[in-house]
């Protein structure tokens, strides 16, 4: 029986130690690669064509979702999201996920999920992958799609930011900050339950407390130690810091 080739994007190294851990003591399964960001899974996942990928869904820049976006039909025929939030379950299984791993999991949810996985891959002929790939993808474009807008509660009602409007996001404590023009809305989130939320081709996390919508960025001011400042088209200036350098290609630098 031939070895599962496992590739594993997760930007928490410590999440990668783990299930890499597992996985070198599971028979039959060969650990293929590492990836910490969803650019580095594209090149990876071009490079080795793994049979089954272990996917991160919250991770900063492109989220796993949008990671399967731009992998289109190339995609492997096993996916195995990795989650520390349950909420995303039912969407994993909307792109045809093999399984999902709740965070933490134990060897045992793990073997369950790879004999998923591998059912999936020993069952499936290319042309089954390739029309299972396709739904995937046709059903992301139809029925999962990030929503446009978000519902705000402000003096007793309910109104709704439409995404796009959105110039950047601050965290706040327990809550996080919709900046939209010369106004802002507070609300209970996490910067990474709203980082999944947004466009991974409209918005870029530039810290920890931080994510900017792309077309607002008017100017980078290099600082010290890696760290930039980002100066928006409504003059809010903020910073980038030197632990999210890898998204700078995505905001114009080299």
């Amino acid at each position: 029986m031939p070895a599962l080739r496992a590739l594993l994007v997760d930007d928490e190294p410590l999440a990668r130690e783990r299930l890499r851990s597992f996985l070198l003591r599971e028979p039959g399964v060969e650990v293929a690669g590492e990836c910490q960001n969803g650019e580095e899974a594209l090149v990876a996942l071009s490079r080795q064509r793994p049979d089954v990928l272990f996917l991160d869904v919250q991770m900063p820049g492109m989220s796993g979702f949008e990671v399967l976006k731009r992998l289109g039909v190339n995609a492997p025929a096993a996916v195995i999201f990795t989650t520390a939030h349950d909420q995303f379950a039912v969407k994993a299984f909307e792109v045809h996920a093999v399984d999902y791993l709740l965070k933490p999991f134990d060897r045992e949810r793990l073997r369950s999920a790879l004999g998923r996985a591998r059912a999936r891959v020993e069952a499936q002929k290319p042309d089954d992958v390739q029309a299972k790939l396709s739904a995937m993808l046709e059903d992301i474009r139809a029925g999962a799609r990030e929503p446009e807008r978000i519902p705000v509660k402000t003096a007793g009602k309910v109104s709704f930011v439409r995404i796009p409007d959105i110039d950047w996001i601050g965290s706040a404590d327990n809550y996080v900050e919709l900046h939209v023009g010369q106004h802002s809305h507070l609300i209970r989130e996490t910067m990474a339950s709203i980082a999944a939320r947004m466009p991974g081709d409209q918005f870029v996390r530039i810290s920890r407390t931080a994510i900017v919508n792309l077309s607002r960025v008017k100017e980078l001011h290099p600082l010290f130690h890696g760290e930039y400042s980002v100066l928006l088209t409504t003059g809010a200036r903020l910073t980038l810091s030197r632990s999210y350098r890898d998204q700078l290609p995505r905001l114009g630098v080299a």
